[in-house]
């Protein structure tokens, strides 16, 4: 992979306090889909069962990598670049039930017929669409810091800092703008996060890899998950919401209520993560995947976890 860089992944998955041991780049797919754009897939392997991850807007899948290197051991990991982002094409659609449609697509493509699906913010939006639709082909599901109502007044400050975002010559200049709109970032992880997001353009300046030719539809998108209030109650398969423990986006009442509405849900804070949750915290996401994945997750927050845990002590 031209853009793996494995001593910087190592160093910040250790200060984490993400164990793995294997190192080794995931494998580039790029897989075609019916009708619509080729997706690219980072495969990184692994002999157990199978977990699709999706990354949230204007992210790509290299959002995944904590997360991805802490479950290789024990799942195949497979993390998608969906439509317009990273190195998947562009296209005139970007409607959710497209994104899920290519979902499926590489599913087929990579001959996989059932999987755990985890997805952050728009992706769980996408991961959600798909195991409505294809119940048969969904082991579990995983909505990290999304619910039906989120506070999308509270991703303004993120927003803009995208939509203003005019080039830079070095990922450096990049980090310190980045750091001016949000100044509590870790930087380090922030130059990791942009080496992903980042292409140079044909002036020689950095601009966005994702596709910035038209406004993101967010009405939309806010229509189609208040929609899953009365979808989900149909869903077979197990849930679990994932809430970043300090997001402003989501509520604890409001991931209460929204895991509530699923036959089997559940949801948990992981502390110390905002909205970025499987890059503030990438541990104790993994933990939590791995054992929601494995059937043995309790359906309560972290806190009672902590509070039961120190009664039995």
């Amino acid at each position: 992979m031209e853009d793996w860089y494995p001593e910087a992944l190592a160093a910040i998955a250790t200060r984490l306090g993400v164990a793995f041991t294997d190192l080794a780049p995931p494998r580039s797919r790029r897989l075609r889909t019916p009708s619509g754009p080729d997706i690219q897939a980072l495969d990184w392997g692994g002999q157990g069962p199978s977990a699709v991850l999706l990354h949230g807007g204007a992210l790509t899948a290299r959002t995944w990598d904590y997360v991805a290197l802490g479950l290789r051991a024990d799942f195949r990991i497979v993390a998608l670049d969906l439509r317009g982002h990273g190195a998947s094409d562009w296209a005139n659609d970007y409607s959710i039930e497209s994104c899920a449609t290519d979902v499926v697509s590489v599913l087929d493509g990579l001959a996989i017929e059932r999987t755990h699906l985890a997805g952050m913010s728009l992706g769980g939006i996408v991961g959600c669409e798909v195991a409505l639709r294809h119940p048969d082909r969904t082991a579990s599901l995983t909505m990290v810091d999304v619910v039906s109502r989120p506070i999308f007044a509270a991703t303004a400050r993120m927003r803009g800092f995208i939509s203003d975002f005019r080039g830079a010559s070095t990922i450096n200049e990049v980090v310190e703008m980045a750091l001016a709109a949000s100044p509590k970032s870790d930087p380090q992880r922030l130059q990791y996060r942009m080496r992903a997001l980042l292409k140079r353009g044909s002036d020689g300046r950095l601009i966005w890899k994702n596709d910035r030719r038209r406004p993101t539809d967010f009405a939309a998108i806010l229509r189609h998950l208040a929609g899953f209030e009365v979808r989900v109650h149909q869903m077979p398969a197990p849930f679990l919401l994932a809430r970043g423990g300090d997001s402003l986006i989501v509520t604890e009442e409001a991931a209460h209520d929204f895991a509530a509405r699923f036959p089997n849900g559940r949801w948990l804070n992981i502390p110390g993560a905002g909205h970025n949750v499987q890059e503030d915290n990438p541990r104790e996401l993994a933990n939590a995947l791995r054992d929601f994945w494995g059937r043995r997750l309790r359906s309560m927050t972290f806190e009672d976890v902590e509070h039961c845990t120190a009664q039995d002590g």
